[in-house]
């Protein structure tokens, strides 16, 4: 494992060795974590088109078995988190985290908080990867830590997803027969799976946000340096937050999603192109593929909160 640097070809960067098993294993938890959010909401959104005569075939929709997307999803949303580098992953967050305080300090102006946890999957992972990366910065046995969270995240992620396919398949039969301890449970409590996401998401980014200033100003020799990065950044992401708040119109369509996401990662992109580094622009074209995989993963949920 030492060994593979010297004749593995060099990627922009990446490192060879433990240094890149670190890598898949922060981006294997934060992908299980993105899993465990969209498992989750799956049975929430399914329930509530239950219980809406108007929306059955969006209810069928969601309950539809995609045994090979779940896993094929894990698996690129992996690759894409161990390939951007902790320098956009904390910008990325970072730029979450305000849009999400705007968003949520406007929900009177049509913004969804079911959408928006749909929304937050990319950010979530590369949240759970800076906040991992920090906190395990210089331990000694950082990698057989970084290995028992990933086999736990993974085991949380197999429950939810059994979780979301026992409900879309048997949650209307044993909801009405009231034998299924599964069932029952997301009868009387399953209006609650949003707020506890939220409470958990928030615990998240928070650890993540404090995370990512810290991995981003450890690059800079002295405080001008710091000023020089972060004045401008924080003029792009206010001037990106207003941008939102002005676009912000629902959508039969659901295209102003995607537009969002090429906003966002331009203006990041711009930002990058002034202050970065040649390499972070690299990482900002994958963190716009991860963001784009993530929104077609969840397209048929994001339809069910806008009809919500």
């Amino acid at each position: 494992m030492f060994s593979l640097g010297s004749w593995l070809p060099a990627w922009p960067g990446l490192a060879w060795g433990w240094a890149l098993l670190d890598a898949l294993l922060q981006g294997l938890v934060g992908a299980c974590a993105a899993s465990v959010l969209c498992s989750l909401l799956k049975v929430y959104l399914y329930i509530q088109c239950l219980n809406d005569p108007a929306r059955q075939e969006l209810k069928a929709a969601i309950g539809a078995r995609r045994r090979a997307l779940e896993p094929l999803h894990v698996l690129v949303l992996t690759g894409v988190l161990a390939l951007v580098g902790t320098r956009v992953a904390a910008l990325v967050v970072l730029e979450f985290s305000l849009r999400a305080v705007s968003a949520l300090l406007s929900l009177g102006k049509g913004a969804h908080s079911s959408q928006l946890l749909l929304l937050c999957q990319y950010s979530l992972g590369c949240g759970v990867s800076c906040g991992l990366s920090f906190l395990l910065e210089g331990a000694p046995h950082g990698t057989c830590n970084l290995a028992l969270a990933a086999a736990l995240a993974g085991l949380l992620a197999v429950h939810a997803r059994r979780l979301a396919l026992h409900a879309c398949s048997l949650y209307e039969l044993h909801s009405r027969a009231r034998y299924c301890g599964v069932c029952m449970l997301l009868l009387t409590a399953g209006h609650g799976v949003p707020r506890l996401l939220r409470n958990a998401l928030v615990v998240t980014f928070t650890v993540g946000d404090l995370a990512a200033v810290a991995l981003i100003n450890r690059d800079f020799l002295s405080t001008a340096e710091a000023v020089r990065f972060w004045t401008p950044l924080t003029i792009c992401y206010t001037l990106l937050v207003i941008y939102m708040q002005e676009e912000q119109r629902p959508s039969a369509g659901g295209r102003e999603v995607y537009q969002t996401v090429l906003v966002r990662m331009g203006g990041l992109f711009i930002l990058l192109l002034t202050v970065g580094r040649w390499t972070d622009i690299l990482h900002v074209f994958l963190s716009l593929l991860g963001e784009l995989w993530c929104l077609l993963h969840a397209g048929v949920l994001l339809e069910a909160c806008r009809q919500q």
